[in-house]
């Protein structure tokens, strides 16, 4: 927890409940969890480099631009307890965890693989990260290559009591995730009461909207990566009657901020007044199912004029649906300071800080 001045001259705890931190998985590591004849790959690798976010044949990955010094230094988590150290610096009390490589899992294109690898990461994470009681919570991976696959995982781990959501890879995906390919794992998600958690990374890819290749810094390509991709799956989930089809499915966007949500909302809802009859399975605007879903906040906006940020809020009800994510402890991780210095109530600050993810995930004080 962490305190903080009411201005009355009162401090007040509040509960932290990070929704985004990432673990650094390996092929090393994981290989013993995966299945034959997937394992010997996994085992070949063993020898690759530790680079960031990037392991052929694994977490394959683009690089574009020059080197230059200075920068970012990439930072990476090994073990549950200097996980667990680093987010007791930051007085956070739960941490929501993903993992690094597997961000870009939907880029791999042999289908059993992908979902071998998916398989063999759960098995990894619960194993050796999750068996203490030590405030770390986990996503499920699930392999889009495959929703039948991972509707069984989703089966298979539901009632591990610190799994809490599953994981839907956005970079580079195919098809977007509005697409009835995914109905066995929405129905899985549902049945189970475990949200689904759309998290994207920058990538360049020709499928859609990744294909950045016409930007010349990476500057640009992260600046657009991120929010086109939640926009992009959005509007696939909401057109195609995802929220309709799967009424109790919980969903959630992380790692793009919120500051595109009400241009989606009101963009949606203007061609749904105009085009309604094309999707006649919504039984209410778009506006309605997009303040239903649930939004990180990192990487947190940071308008000159903090006030705008709260006037964003309110836009789409964000208050009651926008959680807080540090995205510990990649290069543009935020503390939680970020948030707590912003103009809002100490009402506002309890959920969005964990108020808000304690819904989500039904976890109590």
């Amino acid at each position: 927890m962490i305190s903080i001045n009411t201005g009355d001259g009162r401090t007040e705890s509040i509960r932290i409940i990070d929704v985004d931190v990432h673990v650094h998985e390996n092929p090393k590591e994981m290989a013993p969890y995966c299945d034959m004849p997937w394992r010997k790959s996994l085992e070949m690798m063993e020898e690759e480099p530790g680079r960031y976010i990037d392991i052929p044949g694994f977490a394959p990955s683009l690089r574009l631009d020059p080197p230059f010094p200075g920068g970012a230094t990439a930072r990476k988590i090994f073990t549950a307890a200097q996980m667990r150290e680093d987010l007791d610096s930051m007085g956070i009390d739960i941490g929501v965890l993903f993992p690094d490589h597997l961000l870009t899992l939907a880029l791999l294109p042999n289908r059993d693989y992908a979902a071998a690898v998916a398989r063999a990461y759960n098995a990894w994470l619960i194993d050796r990260w999750l068996r203490d009681n030590n405030g770390l919570r986990g996503a499920l991976v699930a392999a889009p290559q495959d929703p039948v696959d991972a509707a069984r995982q989703i089966e298979r781990y539901a009632r591990e009591p610190n799994i809490i959501g599953v994981y839907l890879p956005t970079a580079a995906v195919r098809p977007l995730y509005g697409d009835t390919w995914y109905d066995p794992l929405y129905q899985a998600a549902q049945s189970a009461g475990l949200p689904v958690l759309l998290h994207s990374v920058s990538v360049v890819h020709p499928n859609f909207p990744f294909n950045l290749q016409d930007f010349d810094t990476a500057l640009a390509r992260h600046t657009l990566a991120h929010p086109f991709s939640m926009i992009a799956n959005m509007v696939s989930m909401i057109t195609t009657g995802v929220p309709a089809r799967f009424p109790n499915l919980k969903i959630a966007f992380c790692e793009a901020g919120i500051s595109w949500v009400p241009f989606v909302m009101w963009r949606l809802d203007k061609e749904y007044t105009e085009q309604r009859r094309q999707i006649p399975f919504l039984e209410d605007k778009p506006s309605t199912y997009i303040r239903r879903f649930y939004y990180c906040t990192q990487p947190v906006e940071e308008p000159d004029d903090t006030h705008d940020f709260v006037s964003m809020l309110h836009l789409f009800g964000g208050e009651d649906s926008v959680m807080y994510a540090s995205d510990w402890p990649h290069h543009d991780f935020d503390h939680p300071n970020k948030v707590l210095q912003l103009p809002l109530s100490l009402e506002a600050k309890r959920k969005l800080m964990g108020g808000n993810a304690a819904k989500l995930f039904n976890l109590q004080d």
